[in-house]
């Protein structure tokens, strides 16, 4: 995948390996709030528009809370292709349960940030939250996004549902930060290395966090406790995806998560949830990370398996 120099998009990957071949993750560079106080974007019905991949674990996490908040009314939604070739993110149609760019009909998703920012120097990523009132970009940090929709529009959808509640504010960010770190961006780090000890580091502090979790809901229904919280929602992106993909693709493959009794429930219990199930779309997983990661599968072949029992 390429990315945005200069407002101009430059082809073939770029490296964001460090020189002892560990991947570093570049940063969001648009982080606008939406509130009732924030003169330049306030809520309303129909003004946001969401991009998003479903093979992206990231805009999975939006595509959850757009659902458990109820917004799916309020906040309209476009499906990228799950390929991301030498132009990033596609909006071609030739793929089930895509759908095009309904808003300015362009080709790829670099298009998007280049109408928000003709010089931006950026990954062309997903999820992006759009506003149709100003034609540009609020928001591509799917950590922002999701507080975004845990409060910013609940006297419109009368949905008061609270997943960041401030008596457990300390504990979830604790969570958080570790999951983030070990596990959901772990993965990468993992998959990505480019050598034997950047490997061995990432998946070592991946499995010991993975490890960590399994005790840690040994006797308790979620992260939290009792209730469902923003870091269950964070989280569960990457388990969906994990024996599917990570496993094999990305080397991750001490256990697998069907392996670790604890988190296995735990994730059969969260598959339940209609808002995660039904945003999730294993073909677009499959075919994004075996297809468009050429320098790890170069002939693109998509296993089979493993069957997904939940």
């Amino acid at each position: 995948m390429g990315q945005l120099v200069d407002g101009v998009w430059t082809k073939g990957s770029v490296s964001n390996n460090d020189e002892g071949g560990s991947f570093k993750r570049l940063a969001s560079v648009f982080r606008h709030n939406i509130s009732e106080d924030n003169d330049m974007y306030i809520p309303e019905t129909n003004r946001y528009h969401l991009y998003v991949s479903y093979a992206c674990p990231w805009a999975h996490r939006t595509l959850i809370f757009r659902k458990l908040k109820k917004l799916e009314s309020h906040i309209s939604v476009d499906y990228i292709h799950p390929d991301m070739l030498d132009m990033g993110w596609s909006f071609e149609t030739n793929f089930p349960e895509t759908t095009g760019d309904t808003l300015h009909n362009k080709k790829y998703a670099h298009e998007i940030y280049q109408i928000s920012d003709k010089t931006v120097s950026t990954k062309a990523t997903v999820p992006i939250l759009w506003d149709k009132k100003t034609n540009t970009i609020v928001n591509n940090e799917s950590s922002e996004i999701i507080r975004i929709m845990n409060q910013s529009f609940n006297n419109i959808t009368k949905n008061y549902d609270d997943y960041y509640p401030v008596n457990l504010r300390t504990e979830i960010d604790y969570i958080n930060d570790i999951i983030y770190k070990n596990i959901n961006n772990g993965v990468y780090k993992t998959g990505f290395s480019r050598t034997q000890n950047s490997y061995d580091e990432a998946v070592q502090k991946l499995f010991s966090s993975l490890d960590m979790i399994e005790e840690k809901l040994e006797n308790q229904d979620y992260l939290m406790g009792s209730v469902l919280t923003e870091a269950d929602i964070r989280f569960v992106p990457t388990l969906l995806r994990f024996d599917s993909v990570y496993y094999l693709h990305f080397k991750c493959n001490l256990k697998k998560i069907t392996e670790y009794k604890n988190i296995s429930l735990y994730l059969k219990k969260l598959f339940a949830n209609d808002a995660i199930s039904s945003t999730t779309n294993f073909e677009h997983i499959k075919r994004h990370y075996y297809f468009s990661h050429e320098h790890i599968n170069p002939n693109r072949i998509i296993p089979i398996g493993p069957e997904i029992l939940f």
